[in-house]
Order: structure tokens, then C-alpha cells, then sequence
């Protein structure tokens, strides 16, 4: 196998996995650089999946092709709305942003698993018959070498990660908006007396964090996994945050990062067909994922720096 070949089967596989983390890190990113640590977007996830799918299996008849997009929308509503749940703990009752996380991320398994049993009375969805497809896209598919490696057998999903990656890069760094979302998260007094509503910045940042939460479990479970079950979503939601600390709060390093960690995944999937790994026993490289995620924070955490006011509660008036 040569080397363009090998490129052409894990470049494409890299940025498809790599798209529902670019997503949901970026999530976190808003959250966090509110001030609210965001331990849920596993949850969001999970929602956002669940919701994806069940939209998917029901309107597929009614909207042809086009119904993998409107499931995304669909999903993206409901992880704003349920992250609702985290702003409120957090922000409202001041209850610990960890503590309301994890009861978030509990939460989200829990009423999702009811509800396909429910439904579906089984533990699983259906598959579904609409999901996102290979492409080979137009123009840039005939780029020399390029276009083989990037441009074919690829998913539309892994370049709208990208992109949206660069969106919020703006929004965060050269936007008024973007300014009193960081300063919030950095000095909330400070932002409280240039007249910046701080309970409104990180209601906003947690939804914004929620919706696009809930878009990374709808690209993944519609582009890999097609179902819904209680692993559909198994720890994509952490690694999106390891890649949003990876990335130092940064969307451009998160993306990075996030792309890193897809590459981890990918790896594990089609790492039986490479040359260089078909002899390596499947377990390794199904772990391979998680012990890169924790070599990456090990050995990069304590030079990133968060916000300085993430996790903290902001009292009007307080010192």
C-alpha cells in the first residue's frame, strides 16, 4: 500500500471523526469562557444524538435527503434547551458547575435510554436510511494530490466543523460580543460595572455551548455510529473537552486538537487495514483513543491557563 493510498483512507476517516468533537468542543469553549465549567457536554451530546436520530427515523419519509440537516437543526435546539438545565444550577442557584455537569451528563443517558425503550420498546433505535454519505466534492475533488486526499470519499460535515471552527474564532476574538463573553469569564465585576449584564453573557455562552453540543451528537451518531443506544455516545463528549483544554480555550486549538483526537479514533477503526498496525492486537488500538487523551492533558494541562473566573459564582454587589 502506498502512501497517497494510506492518506486517502485516513485523512478522510481523521476528519470524520474529528467533526462531532470540533463541534462540541467549541461548545465548551462559550461555556467556559463565560465563566461556567461545562462537565455536561457529554450529556449535550447524548441529547443531541438521541434527538437526531429519533427525528431522523420519524421524518424521513416526509423529508427526503434533506433530513440528516433538519435532524442536526432539530438537535441543536434540543441541547440548548437542556442545557437550560446546567445555566440555572450554575448560574441561578450557584450550585457547583462540576456537580451540575455530571448530574447533566447522568440525566442524559438516564431520560434517553427511557425514552427509546419507551418508543422503540428496545434498548436501541432502528437504523437509519438517511444519514450523511460519502461525497466527492465538486471542483476541489480534481486538485493534484490534494484533492485525492482531502476532497474524496469525504463527509460535507468534517469542512462545516471547520468552518465553523474559524466562525467562532471571530465571534470570540473580534466581536463586541466575543469581548464581553471573555470578559465575563475573565473579571465579572469588572465587566458588571462597564454595564455588561453578566448573568445574561453566561446564560448566553452555556446555550450557545448546549446547541452546539447537541449538533456533535448529531453528526455522530448520524454519520458513524446511525442509531441510538446507551453507547452510541461513549466518551466523545469528554474527549471534546480534553480538546477544548488541549486547545487552551482557543477555537483554532481546540479544533487542532480536537482533529488530533479524531485522528486517535479513526486509528482505531480502520487501524486493521493499515500496514503498520494490522499486527497490532485490536484492544490496543481500541484504547488508543483514551490513553492519547490522557497523555495529551498530562502533559499539557498545567501550561493551560483557564479563564480566570471560570467556575466561580459572581454575586451583584460582592467583593
Amino acid at each position: 500500500m502506498s502512501l497517497m493510498e494510506i492518506l486517502m483512507i485516513v485523512v478522510p476517516s481523521t476528519l470524520l471523526w474529528a467533526a462531532p468533537l470540533v463541534f462540541t468542543a467549541l461548545g465548551g469553549i462559550f461555556s467556559e469562557r463565560s465563566g461556567v465549567v461545562n462537565i455536561g457536554l457529554e450529556g449535550l451530546m447524548v441529547i443531541g444524538a438521541f434527538t437526531a436520530i429519533v427525528f431522523n427515523l420519524t421524518f424521513v419519509d416526509t423529508f427526503g435527503n434533506w433530513t440528516p440537516w433538519i435532524a442536526i437543526i432539530v438537535a441543536m435546539v434540543a441541547g440548548a434547551i437542556f442545557s437550560l438545565l446546567h445555566a440555572v444550577a450554575a448560574i441561578t442557584f450557584r450550585a457547583d458547575h462540576t456537580v451540575s455537569g455530571v448530574a447533566i451528563n447522568l440525566l442524559a443517558s438516564g431520560l434517553t435510554l427511557f425514552l427509546v425503550k419507551l418508543i422503540y420498546d428496545k434498548g436501541e433505535t432502528d437504523i437509519i436510511s438517511q444519514g450523511f454519505n460519502k461525497i466527492d466534492i465538486p471542483v476541489l475533488k480534481d486538485i493534484p494530490v490534494i484533492g485525492k486526499i482531502f476532497f474524496q470519499n469525504t463527509y460535507w460535515t468534517s469542512f462545516l466543523a471547520i468552518i465553523v471552527a474559524i466562525i467562532v474564532w471571530y465571534v470570540v476574538f473580534k466581536t463586541p460580543f466575543g469581548l464581553r463573553l471573555r470578559s465575563v469569564g475573565e473579571h465579572p465585576m469588572a465587566a458588571d460595572t462597564m454595564g455588561i449584564n453578566v448573568t445574561k453573557m453566561r446564560y448566553l455562552g452555556v446555550i450557545i455551548s448546549g446547541a452546539l453540543g447537541g449538533i456533535g451528537g448529531g453528526v455522530y451518531a448520524q454519520s458513524i455510529t446511525s442509531n441510538f443506544s446507551h453507547s452510541t455516545i461513549s466518551g466523545q463528549g469528554f474527549m471534546a473537552l480534553a480538546a477544548m483544554i488541549f486547545g487552551k480555550w482557543h477555537p483554532l486549538g481546540a479544533m487542532g486538537a480536537a482533529i488530533f483526537f479524531g485522528f486517535a479514533q479513526s486509528i482505531s477503526i480502520i487501524g486493521s487495514s493499515l500496514p503498520f498496525l494490522k499486527e497490532i492486537p485490536n484492544v490496543y488500538l481500541l484504547i488508543a483513543p483514551y490513553v492519547l487523551t490522557v497523555l495529551a492533558l498530562t502533559g499539557f494541562i498545567g501550561r493551560a491557563d483557564a479563564p480566570k473566573a471560570s467556575g466561580t459564582h459572581y454575586i451583584k454587589g460582592s467583593r
